[in-house]
């Protein structure tokens, strides 16, 4: 495993980070999940995300137990507050009422006693954003939260969060947003003001929900039990995706280019979100131990440019790069 910092932060991460959005407590059963997170810290993950919606909290609670045990003062542990935990009007956003009740649900879950980075899993356009960071930086003072992150913040919102946290004198650290070969909406404008300003992204969907593995072929039935056939894993998010003939024939001639530096089309995404220097971590998910074996070797690979040239021409009627998506409809938890 290779380790980065987050952002200009004295945070060091491992470079793959392990994430349970739409596997643990929903789409595999808890024995599996705990032996997806016993491969990845047996392959030297370190780093592990998750978020309080996950699943209905219960993406946290599985964490939490797959986790207890381990060394705290070894692992980096990132949870997120936004999105609805429950009926009431203030379950939901970035209140103050929510964040503080938020954090104190998450750490219980996770059974720990502080997060290492605390992530506004959204912005929160019905608050205030001086309530918003004021509330984080209370949670970072009472020692529940050591690092404070975004999640699919455009670029003028992270830089008005910052100017605050900097007022607050809290560090604000990263990025979580979508980034993969096809979706580099964050390449215009939140890469730039985040490397000025000192975050570093952690980026989510580096295999844009399996579509880079090549495993959809085009014209051929959906692979059984694939995420793409499961309504309760994320399907939305990879409809478009599936349906795009032209598009899955295009990732198929990356099969040749991944092979070229002896990689899986899985690692070889991986890779190409690593090489962005202000990629501090790609977070990957895994419903069986040996996806994760398989993606952890994308750590440490360093693509040559006449690959990263070949990857552009074979997707480039196919890549997204509009700054205005940075938030899409499709971005949902």
């Amino acid at each position: 495993m290779e380790f980065r910092h987050l952002g200009r932060s004295g945070l060091v991460i491992s470079e793959i980070a392990y994430g349970n959005w739409i596997t643990h407590g929903s789409q595999v059963e808890e024995d599996a999940a705990l032996a997806c997170v016993r491969a990845a810290l047996d392959a030297g993950i370190t780093t592990f995300d998750t978020a309080d919606v996950y699943a209905g909290t219960r993406a946290e609670a599985v964490m939490g137990r797959a986790l207890a045990g381990e060394r705290r003062e070894g692992l980096e542990i990132f949870t997120k507050v936004f999105w609805p935990t429950g009926p009431g009007r203030n379950d939901r956003g970035l209140s103050r009422k929510h964040i503080m009740e938020s954090i104190n649900g998450s750490l219980k879950r996770l059974q720990t006693d502080y997060v290492d980075l605390y992530q506004a899993h959204r912005y929160d356009y019905a608050t205030p954003l001086e309530e918003t960071m004021t509330a984080f930086a209370d949670v970072v003072r009472s020692g529940k939260a050591l690092y404070i992150g975004v999640s699919e913040w455009k670029a003028s919102e992270i830089r008005a969060a910052k100017a605050l946290a900097d007022e607050l004198r809290i560090p604000l650290v990263s990025s979580q947003p979508q980034y993969s070969m096809l979706w580099r909406v964050i390449e215009a404008e939140v890469i730039p003001t985040s490397e000025e300003l000192g975050l570093g992204q952690i980026v989510w969907s580096p295999i844009a929900q399996g579509i880079l593995t090549g495993k959809y072929l085009p014209g051929a039935p959906l692979p059984a039990g694939s995420r793409a056939t499961d309504e309760n894993s994320g399907a939305n998010f990879i409809r478009d995706y599936v349906g795009d003939r032209d598009l899955l024939e295009a990732v198929q001639r990356l099969k040749p280019v991944a092979e070229s530096v002896d990689l899986s089309m899985a690692q070889l995404a991986v890779a190409w979100v690593l090489q962005n220097p202000n990629v501090s971590a790609a977070i990957i998910g895994a419903s069986r131990p040996e996806q994760v074996a398989e993606n952890v070797k994308a750590a440490g690979v360093k693509l040559p440019a006449d690959v990263l040239k070949q990857i552009d021409e074979i997707l480039a009627a196919h890549i997204e790069r509009d700054p205005a998506r940075t938030v899409s409809p499709a971005n949902r938890p």
